[in-house]
């Protein structure tokens, strides 16, 4: 793959969890209301107390680490299990809102295979 556009899309796929990472923390991006079960999910892994936080340090972590271009096995593999879970939690309740959680997993899904020398160990 071009050494080029995999640099773009791998800043472009770090700044997406950076940005969005700390929006988990300092609230700058206005997020629309919701209601029902994503609603009731979303009250319970606030009530944790802990997980918001960690989603967001995780985010924050591996879009760093993209964007610095260090330990990029690391990183894709904390995009991978954040963008499963976005998918997941779109598909099962907020279906509308799927297009960002889909662009993230097809970045990391890209960028995992212009990696796979990195990940052929672990399959």
């Amino acid at each position: 793959m071009n050494s080029k556009l995999t640099m773009a899309l791998r800043l472009l796929l770090g700044l997406i969890l950076l940005v969005f990472g700390l929006n988990k923390f300092f609230h700058f991006l206005s997020m629309p209301p919701m209601e029902g079960p994503p609603a009731d999910f979303m009250e319970a892994l606030g009530k944790t107390g802990y997980m918001f936080p960690l989603i967001a340090f995780t985010e924050i972590v591996a879009g760093a680490l993209l964007i610095i271009n260090k330990w990029k096995g690391l990183a894709l593999i904390f995009a991978a299990i954040i963008s499963v879970n976005i998918i997941l939690f779109h598909l099962a309740l907020a279906p509308e809102g799927i297009a960002l959680g889909a662009v993230v997993a097809i970045l990391s899904i890209v960028l995992m295979y212009a990696n796979w020398k990195k990940f052929k160990t672990l399959f």
